[in-house]
């Protein structure tokens, strides 16, 4: 399920209920700033939910298990030039694993890791330009756009690039979950 950008009652209950956490993060200092809030919130919403499953009373339903681990993060909308991200993007994306290891995970490592090589990173998701707001218009995914919703020329070739990425994503997930796809 995808979620509001906060901590809120219906966020907690909908987490609770989750047994899987991504966190989305933009390439941008609040972001980071939030990871700090993210680990600790998960942390306190496990521990209590823990502590009344313990004390819950004779029911007929299963209660969810309050599981919330996190599986890793996906940055989202930075710019790229020459297909690299540009360098204002660039000095926020390098210190997105050290925090995201501190802050979630409270597993504090040895020095600084690269992007490229943290397996906690999930997919790093440029953006896509017009493509978010054509896919709205025509109501379908972006990578199902095809030449009579505008997608022509950079844009399907655009799409087609959509899809591979979050192929690549969706195969992440399942492998962290042990799902099968």
């Amino acid at each position: 399920m995808d979620l509001g950008p906060n901590l809120g009652s219906i966020n907690r209950a909908a987490l609770i209920a989750a047994d899987y956490v991504i966190v989305p993060l933009m390439t941008d200092l609040l972001s980071l700033q939030s990871l700090r809030s993210v680990g600790s919130t998960l942390r306190r919403w496990r521990k209590d939910w823990q502590e009344r499953l313990a004390t819950k009373p004779a029911l007929d339903f299963p209660l969810p298990q309050g599981r919330m681990q996190p599986i890793g993060y996906v940055c989202l909308h930075h710019l790229l030039k020459l297909n690299r991200p540009v360098k204002a993007f660039d000095r926020w994306i390098a210190r997105i694993p050290k925090v995201y290891r501190d802050e979630v995970l409270k597993e504090p490592g040895d020095g600084e890791i690269s992007m490229a090589d943290d397996p906690h990173c999930l997919a790093l998701l440029k953006n896509y330009q017009s493509l978010m707001p054509m896919a709205q218009e025509a109501r379908k995914p972006m990578f199902f756009l095809k030449p009579a919703d505008g997608a022509i020329g950079a844009h399907s070739s655009a799409a087609k690039g959509v899809y591979k990425d979050f192929k690549a994503l969706a195969r992440k997930i399942a492998d962290k979950t042990k799902l099968r796809i």
